[in-house]
């Protein structure tokens, strides 16, 4: 069959039960599609849907409900978010907090990931706001850093099967460094912070790595290793992130801010970072298990 509805749930939570299956089964239905067997890649967790036909999109409480075209599901290059997707935290947040500038730098941080202002003017401003804090602190601000649950799992599995991983972040490489060795990325590209080895400068190195930026990441790591952008997956939760989300073969919304949740078909709500392998097909026996930092 030529389609396949994929149901997700939070591994920590499962909740694709049998009758959420046939929910979903009756769904598919009820849009005049015709659905073939379940087949578990996670009892519990993960479950494709296998159909033929144009469905309506299917909501269920709890469960992720992806629809994805059944070929070429598995993907040779992975491009992923730093901030508020392979970790919890962001960072210019963090650093934000040693002065006392959490709440005004946050809501700036807020604005523009749900695309309310430009990426380049707010991360400048932002960051001017640090002029003066001691280069110490990005020590500190780096043992705050949490780990999404499944991203050690996620590049592990696809690096095991052949594909590149690449951290493109609109953050800083002083952290993007640290997490991609965390996380065993192959490669990681950033905004580097400027400052004279005491104290930032409150400036950020030009060019500014911001959405164009990582559209250009995603197609040049393609071409060099004779990808296209359909062999790509990427994933992100902000505004900057849209131009690579919508380029490549499978782009994934993932906890994302509701104006680039609207925007891109493939939203991950529910499950965690290993939830980008079920939307590839891995079972849960191929995963390389790998332990969260």
């Amino acid at each position: 069959m030529k389609n396949v509805l994929v149901l997700i749930s939070d591994p920590a939570r499962p909740a694709v039960t049998d009758a959420v299956v046939a929910s979903a089964i009756e769904a598919l239905k009820a849009s005049g599609v015709s659905v073939g067997a379940p087949d578990w890649l996670d009892r519990g967790i993960a479950c494709d849907l296998p159909f033929e036909g144009t469905a309506a999109s299917v909501s269920l409480a709890g469960v992720d409900a992806v629809v994805l075209p059944a070929e070429g599901r598995r993907k040779k290059l992975l491009v992923a978010d730093m901030e508020s997707t392979m970790i919890h935290n962001e960072m210019l947040d963090e650093l934000a907090d040693f002065l006392g500038l959490r709440e005004k730098i946050a809501g700036i941080t807020a604005r523009a990931m749900n695309g309310e202002i430009d990426f380049a003017g707010a991360l400048e401003e932002r960051v001017g706001l640090l002029k003066g804090l001691a280069v110490g602190r990005l020590d500190e601000a780096a043992t705050r850093i949490r780990y999404m649950p499944g991203g050690a799992t996620l590049v592990a599995t696809m690096q095991k099967h052949g594909a590149y991983c690449a951290l493109v972040s609109g953050g800083f490489t002083y952290f993007t460094a640290m997490v991609r060795e965390a996380l065993g990325f192959d490669l990681d590209a950033a905004n580097v912070l400027e400052h004279d080895g005491t104290a930032l400068a409150g400036t950020v190195a030009h060019p500014i790595l911001g959405k164009e930026a990582k559209l250009t990441t995603l197609r040049r790591l393609a071409g060099e290793r004779g990808l296209g952008d359909a062999d790509a997956i990427s994933v992100g939760d902000g505004a900057n992130d849209l131009p690579m989300l919508k380029a490549a073969g499978l782009g994934v919304a993932f906890h994302a801010k509701p104006a680039v949740a609207a925007q891109v078909p493939a939203r991950i709500d529910q499950g965690d970072l290993s939830a980008l392998l079920y939307l590839q097909g891995y079972r849960r026996s191929d995963f390389e298990e790998r332990k969260d930092p």
